[in-house]
């Protein structure tokens, strides 16, 4: 039986750090002991340290608490993601995924890596990954387009 791959945009990321709805679910999901394969557009790293910086700042969490994410982060960056660089081809493409869904820019780079993804994916013959994002313009988009989505927010 193949292993689930799934791509993370970063609302999806941030919930592993920070404790907010869906966070439970998407550390299932991501707990390396599942053998989940799970990927990341490059951009999501630099998303998601702002997030958590943002969420100091705003005294969402301690300074404390948001310097110990962004360690954790960065160490699951090195052996418990994979990234999908974000070339001048993913970025093509997410200048029409833009056009042509109304998605904000960030978004349309999170959805032309997935795709990305999904094309990889389907050429060595495993299945194709399930887009998990918080962002429901962003999954309908993904969805529109073909590849499977998930809300964490659907998993309190």
């Amino acid at each position: 039986m193949p292993v689930p791959v799934y791509f993370l945009d970063s609302s999806a990321v941030v919930k592993r750090y920070s404790n907010e709805t869906g966070t439970t679910w998407v550390r299932s999901v991501v707990d390396p002991a599942t053998g989940n394969h799970i990927y990341l557009a490059r951009i999501t790293r630099v998303e998601v340290v702002s997030a958590i910086t943002r969420k100091n700042r705003s005294g969402g969490i301690s300074a404390a608490d948001a310097s110990a994410a962004i360690a954790r982060l960065r160490l699951h960056l090195t052996n418990e993601y994979a990234t999908i660089d974000i070339s001048s081809t993913v970025i093509d493409h997410a200048m029409v995924l833009a056009e042509t869904h109304a998605l904000r820019g960030y978004d349309a780079v999170q959805l032309a890596a997935a795709l990305e993804l999904r094309a990889d994916c389907l050429a060595i013959g495993i299945p194709a990954p399930t887009l998990i994002s918080a962002d429901v313009d962003l999954n309908a988009a993904a969805i529109a387009e073909g590849l499977a989505a998930d809300d964490p927010n659907a998993h309190p």
